[in-house]
């Protein structure tokens, strides 16, 4: 069975994105820009939900290949592209790169996924991991947390009917004040 994490930057005050899905707040130092890139080389498969797909799928499959990229950048490239993913979307009309689209069920197909054999899998945006969180199937939760209150907008969490009972497995500091905390479901 794979396990599902569910990582993402996130503000002090709990919001992946500022109203109008502003990300400005959210530029990484080059040691967390490192950790990220090692953990897509890590990730077995990525989950994404359409609008943080849209915004990869923009950016980095030529990203390494444009003026002045840098060598951090161009790997972290390379290593997102082989990556494999898939996209959950009911609107999004076709995926490309090394992505396949789920268009129906995803709580129904991140189960399927979640029962194979195969590497840990990503969960990446926030509306895909509430259905993901709301149904329990997120093993952990990867919080790397910016010293910044954005006041609302995406929020990290979604509204539960039930507690979800966590255990902290991991802490970190990044230049910048820059936390990463990392907590495994208990069941």
């Amino acid at each position: 069975m794979r396990k599902l994490t569910f990582a993402m930057n996130v503000t002090l005050d709990g919001y992946v994105a500022a109203p109008g899905d502003d990300l400005g707040w959210s530029a990484p130092s080059d040691e967390l820009f490192q950790w990220w890139s090692d953990r897509v080389a890590a990730t077995g498969l990525a989950l994404y939900g359409r609008r943080i797909w849209e915004g990869m799928s923009s950016h980095w499959p030529t990203a390494d290949q444009q003026p002045g990229v840098t060598p951090a950048h161009a790997e972290y490239a390379r290593r997102w592209r082989d990556m494999p993913k898939v996209v959950f979307s009911s609107t999004a009309g076709a995926v490309d790169g090394n992505a396949r689209l789920v268009t129906g069920d995803a709580v129904a197909e991140i189960a399927r996924l979640k029962a194979e054999d195969g590497g840990p899998m990503d969960i990446c945006g926030a509306t895909l991991a509430a259905a993901a969180v709301r149904a329990g199937l997120v093993d952990d939760y990867v919080l790397v947390t910016a010293p910044v209150l954005v006041g609302g907008g995406t929020p990290f969490f979604p509204a539960l009917d039930t507690w979800v009972d966590l255990a902290l497995v991991e802490t970190r500091t990044f230049p910048g004040g820059v936390v990463l905390t990392r907590y495994e479901t208990m069941r």
